[in-house]
């Protein structure tokens, strides 16, 4: 099964179920049975709502930044292992505090933290 598209409240294909749900529809989405050839129509509706206090972004000197060190630095690694770094192999980088990196002087070896 997979979806074939997704429409938000007040859009062609949702209208009648915004005038049945109200605010509280969420989303439509399209889905398709390939096995059971059957075209599914499903809702995504709020329930329920508290209130939500998001966690406090840290302190600019705790921030995670990514470094690249190179297989060869032996000694650099040992720093930045020291300083609390952690080995991220799906991007290839050291993630560690930007602290750590502007007190290890690595500075220079910041990499784009996009998708940290």
């Amino acid at each position: 099964m997979f979806i074939g598209s997704t429409v938000a409240p007040g859009q062609r294909g949702a209208r009648k179920l915004l005038t049945q749900y109200g605010d509280r529809l969420v989303c439509v989405r399209y889905r398709y049975d390939a096995q059971r050839r059957k075209r599914l129509k499903t809702v995504e509706l709020i329930v329920a709502e508290d209130a939500w206090e998001p966690p406090p972004s840290p302190p600019a000197g705790e921030r995670l930044v990514s470094i690249r060190v190179a297989a060869s630095e032996l000694a650099l690694r040992k720093q930045v292992k020291q300083a609390g770094g952690k080995w991220d192999p799906q991007r290839g980088v050291w993630v560690l505090c930007s602290a750590a990196v502007v007190e290890l002087g690595v500075a220079a070896r910041l990499v784009s933290t996009a998708r940290l």
